[in-house]
């Protein structure tokens, strides 16, 4: 054997044994953070047992309730309004509207969007 062939294998041996050792750190790493995890779950409250889960009502499953809603009125004043100012009706900020019409959109009206022409194609 001549001198290139051993610093070649000489230079193969040292890329080798740095990878053994980077793997080696990094299969610490991935041991290390599973025991900080048990170590984390360990802490936590325990979770709710099968009957302590929610149940349904007695009388079955909540349905839906269609309803028309129209906002609060804004009170009418010359200064300015802060919000804990305003009535306290209750935080949803509208109630249920007596009249039992649903708004509907005209006719040859696309809603908000434009002026319900054809549009540029």
């Amino acid at each position: 054997m001549n001198t290139v062939s051993m610093d070649i294998a000489a230079g193969r041996g040292a890329v080798g044994g740095g990878l053994l050792v980077a793997g080696l750190i990094v299969v610490a790493v991935l041991i290390g953070a599973f025991v900080f995890g048990v170590r984390v779950m360990r802490r936590e409250s325990r979770r709710p047992r099968r009957e302590e889960q929610p149940h349904l009502p007695a009388d079955g499953p909540v349905r839906e309730v269609r309803e028309n809603r129209a906002p609060d009125e804004m009170p009418r004043s010359d200064e300015r309004i802060l919000p804990h100012d305003l009535p306290a009706h209750g935080n949803s900020g509208s109630r249920t509207d007596p009249s039992a019409d649903r708004p509907r959109w005209n006719d040859g009206s696309s809603g908000s969007f434009g002026s319900g022409g054809p549009g540029g194609r």
